[in-house]
C-alpha cells in the first residue's frame, strides 16, 4: 500500500513537471486555428482580422483552414479529435451549440470533448422585411402578421443557421403563423426579401442598415442583447416584451478537452490581448460586432455560455421539430 501510494505520488509530479515543460516551451511551431466554414463567411472574417494580432501575441504563426460541411460539425469533430497540445484550436459560433440536437449522433460531445479558451464577439441581427409590406413598425407587424389566413414567409440561410433558428424562435414567441423558406446562404435571402418573394428574414444589423436607410427594407427589431449603433432608433425583441428574444450571435475558441491548463492560460491571454487591439476593435466595430467585456472573457464563461446555448437551442428545435433534412 506504501508502495502504491508513493508511486502514485512520484507519477502525478512526473506529469505536473511534462505539463510545465509543455506550457513553458508552448507555442514552438505553427498554431493551426480551424474555420467550421467556407472563406467568405462572418466566422471566417473574424478570424481572418484576429490572426495576426494573435501571431503577434503567442509569437507564432497561425494557419488559418477552413473546413466547411454539416454546419459546421465536421470541423468540430476534427478538432475533438485533434492533439490536446495546443496547435490545433477552432473558432465557432451559434451552429456548435444548435449542431448537438441537430446531429444526434456527431461523433463528440461538444461540452466534454472541448476546452473553451474564452468568448470573442457577438454581432447584433435584424428581423428585416420587404419593403413591401404595409407594417411601419413592431408593432403593426404582429397585427398584420396575426391576419386571418395569414402564414408569413420567413427565409433564412439554410437549415440550422443563426438565421433560421432565430427566426424559428421569434415565430414561436411571437405567435406568428409562419413558414420557414430555406436558401442557399444568406445573399439568396436577401435577394428575395427585397423583390417582396418572402416577407421576414433574420441578418446581420451591419447588412441592413444600408438598405434600411434607401428605404429597399424594413428593420423592425433588433434580435441581440444591445441596439444596434447603426440603427439607434430600432428596439430589442427584449425591450418589446419578448425576453427569451435577448439572444446572441456569438463566437468563441475551443481547444480539445485534454489540452493542459498552462496552455489554455497562455491562449486566453493571448486572446485578451488580441480584442484589446485597436485594429481588431475598429474592425468588429465597423462591422456591427461587440466584444465581450473583461470579466465576461475566461474560458469558464465561455463554458456557461455553451452549456445554456446548447439548452435553448435543443428546446427550440424539438418543439419546432427540425431536423438537418427539414425543408
Amino acid at each position: 500500500m506504501v508502495f502504491a501510494r508513493a508511486f502514485a505520488a512520484v507519477f502525478l509530479a512526473a506529469c505536473f513537471l511534462t505539463t510545465g515543460a509543455l506550457a513553458q516551451t508552448y507555442p514552438n511551431r505553427p498554431i493551426t486555428l480551424l474555420v467550421p466554414f467556407p472563406p467568405g463567411g462572418a466566422t471566417d472574417a473574424i478570424a481572418r482580422i484576429m490572426q495576426n494580432p494573435l501571431e503577434k501575441a503567442l509569437g507564432q504563426t497561425i494557419v488559418i483552414e477552413n473546413v466547411g460541411g454539416a454546419a459546421g460539425m465536421i470541423a468540430a469533430a476534427r478538432a475533438a479529435r485533434a492533439e490536446p497540445d495546443g496547435y490545433t484550436i477552432l473558432i465557432h459560433q451559434v451552429a456548435l451549440a444548435a449542431g448537438v440536437t441537430l446531429y444526434p449522433k456527431l461523433s463528440f460531445d461538444a461540452v466534454k470533448d472541448f476546452a473553451p479558451i474564452g468568448l470573442v464577439n457577438t454581432t447584433a441581427s435584424t428581423l428585416a422585411g420587404s419593403p413591401t409590406l404595409p407594417p411601419k413598425d413592431f408593432k403593426e407587424l404582429l397585427n398584420w402578421a396575426k391576419e386571418p389566413g395569414r402564414t408569413v414567409k420567413i427565409g433564412h440561410a439554410g437549415i440550422g443557421s443563426y438565421g433560421h433558428l432565430s427566426g424559428v424562435l421569434v415565430a414561436q414567441e411571437t405567435g406568428m403563423k409562419a413558414s420557414q423558406i430555406p436558401y442557399r446562404g444568406a445573399g439568396p435571402a436577401l435577394i428575395d426579401l427585397l423583390s417582396g418573394q418572402i416577407d421576414l428574414t433574420s441578418i446581420s444589423a451591419i447588412q441592413a442598415a444600408p438598405f434600411a436607410k434607401d428605404g429597399k427594407l424594413k428593420v423592425y427589431a433588433i434580435i441581440g442583447r444591445r441596439r444596434f449603433v447603426g440603427m439607434p432608433d430600432v428596439p430589442t425583441l427584449s425591450e418589446l416584451g419578448y425576453k427569451k428574444l435577448d439572444i446572441d450571435f456569438w463566437h468563441m475558441l475551443v481547444a480539445p478537452a485534454a489540452t493542459p491548463k498552462p496552455i489554455i492560460e497562455k491562449l486566453n491571454a493571448a486572446l485578451r490581448t488580441t480584442l484589446a487591439d485597436a485594429t481588431v476593435q475598429k474592425s468588429f466595430a465597423d462591422g456591427g460586432m461587440f466584444p465581450y467585456p473583461p470579466e465576461e472573457l475566461t474560458p469558464e464563461a465561455a463554458h456557461t455560455l455553451l452549456k445554456d446555448e446548447i439548452k435553448l437551442w435543443h428546446d427550440v428545435i424539438n418543439a419546432n421539430q427540425i431536423t438537418a433534412q427539414s425543408q
